[in-house]
C-alpha cells in the first residue's frame, strides 16, 4: 500500500459500535462503569492529552478540566501522552510521580499512553540531556507495574509485555464489544532517527545512542504492528463492530486540497509512521466495523477521514485529534449502538480555560 494514497476529508461525528467483548472484558472495581440507565449498553468516555505544560501555566486549568470530567458521567478516560512540555526537565517526578498523581485525581478509570515529551525528546539539553531509552525504561517500571488503570476507581487492562517490562505500555480493554487499544507511538518520528537528525548542538545524543534508538524503534514497531493485528483479529473473531486506537503522535496525514501531491513524502520526519498507517489501512479494509485513531501532539481538535483520498474514501476510518496546551479542554465520546454512527465526539470547552 503506497503512502502516496493518503489524503484527508472531513466528518462531524466518529464511528464505533460494540456487541460482545473480546480478549479481556473490563472488570471495574466497586464503582462499576457508568452506563446510561435508560439505554442499556450506552456509555461515555473522555479523551485528553498534552497537558499540563509548566511554560503555559497550566496547573489551574488542568485542575478545572479534571473537575469538569469528574462532574460528567463517564465510563473511563484515556490520556494520550505528553504529561509535560517539551522544554522542561525529564525528571522522575515529571514523567512518573506527578503524572500518576494527576491521573489519580480522575474519579473514573484512566488509561495512560506515553508521549514524546516523557522520553523520546529527553536527549535535548533543555530536557536535561537524558538517555531516552533509560527514560522509557523508567516509565515502564513506574507507570505500568499494575494490571489496572489509574484513577480513583480502576479497571483491568491487558498488557502486551510483562508488567514493568518492554511493551507493558501497550494495552487493550473492551467495553460492550468496542475494543480499545493504547499504543506507544510517540512524536519525533516514533524515535526513528534519520542520519541528518542525530547530532545537534541542542542535544547531548551521540551516534551510538542514535543507533540504539533506531534499534529500539525497529523492535517496538514490530511489536506495535503485531498488537494492532492481533487486536483486529480478535475483534473479527468475536463479531465486535468497533476498534479505537489511541496514540500520542500525529502521524502526518496528507492534505486534502492537493490530491495529486503528497506533502507527507516531502515533509521530513514522518517515515517512522509509514508502517503504522499502512497496517491501519490494511486492517481497516479487512474489518466490517468502524475504526477510530485518536492522537495528540499537534494540540488541535479535529475529526476527519484522512484515508485514503477524496476519490477513494476509507469510509469506516475516522481520525480524532486531541486538544492540548494551551487549550486545556477534552473530548466527550458517546457510544450508542442504536445510532448510525454509534460513536459521537463532542468537544468539551472547559469554562474559564
Amino acid at each position: 500500500m503506497g503512502i502516496k494514497r493518503f489524503a484527508s476529508g472531513v466528518i462531524a461525528t466518529g464511528l464505533l459500535l460494540g456487541v460482545f467483548g473480546i480478549a479481556h472484558n473490563v472488570r471495574a472495581d466497586s464503582s462499576e462503569l457508568h452506563r446510561d440507565s435508560e439505554h442499556e449498553g450506552r456509555f461515555q468516555i473522555g479523551l485528553w492529552a498534552d497537558m499540563p505544560y509548566a511554560k503555559n501555566g497550566d496547573d489551574l486549568k488542568v485542575a478545572a478540566l479534571i473537575d469538569d470530567m469528574n462532574s460528567t458521567q463517564l465510563a473511563f478516560t484515556v490520556f494520550g501522552g505528553d504529561t509535560k512540555d517539551g522544554s522542561s526537565l525529564c525528571t522522575d517526578a515529571a514523567i512518573s510521580t506527578m503524572p500518576a498523581a494527576l491521573f489519580n485525581q480522575v474519579r473514573v478509570p484512566t488509561v495512560y499512553v506515553p508521549g514524546d515529551n516523557e522520553w523520546t525528546d529527553c536527549h535535548r539539553k533543555n530536557n536535561g540531556g537524558y538517555n531516552v531509552l533509560e527514560r522509557l525504561s523508567n516509565i515502564r517500571q513506574t507507570m505500568f507495574v499494575s494490571e489496572r488503570s489509574f484513577g480513583q476507581h480502576t479497571m483491568e487492562l491487558e498488557h502486551q509485555g510483562a508488567l514493568g517490562g518492554a511493551y507493558s505500555e501497550n494495552t487493550r480493554w473492551t467495553v460492550n464489544g468496542v475494543v480499545f487499544i493504547g499504543l506507544n507511538v510517540p512524536g519525533s518520528n516514533n524515535n526513528k532517527v534519520n542520519a541528518a537528525d542525530c547530532l545537534s548542538a541542542k542535544s547531548v545524543r551521540t551516534q551510538i545512542e542514535c543507533d540504539a534508538d533506531n534499534a529500539e524503534y525497529a523492535d517496538r514497531n514490530t511489536h506495535n504492528l503485531a498488537w494492532i493485528k492481533e487486536s483486529f483479529e480478535r475483534a473479527k473473531q468475536s463479531g465486535a463492530a468497533g476498534v479505537m486506537l489511541v496514540i500520542q503522535a500525529d502521524p502526518g496525514f496528507d492534505w486534502p486540497e492537493t490530491e495529486t501531491a503528497n506533502e507527507r513524502v516531502t515533509l521530513a520526519g514522518f517515515d517512522g509512521y509509514t508502517d503504522l498507517l499502512n497496517t491501519l489501512v490494511a486492517e481497516t479494509q479487512a474489518f466490517d466495523g468502524q475504526v477510530v485513531l485518536v492522537h495528540g501532539d499537534t494540540h488541535f481538535f479535529k475529526i476527519d477521514k484522512p484515508l485514503l483520498s477524496a476519490s477513494n474514501l476509507l469510509k469506516n476510518f475516522t481520525r480524532v485529534g486531541n486538544f492540548g496546551s494551551p487549550n486545556l479542554h477534552w473530548i466527550k465520546v458517546m457510544v450508542d449502538a442504536r445510532s448510525r454512527n454509534v460513536f459521537t465526539f463532542e468537544p468539551m470547552l472547559v469554562p474559564g480555560n
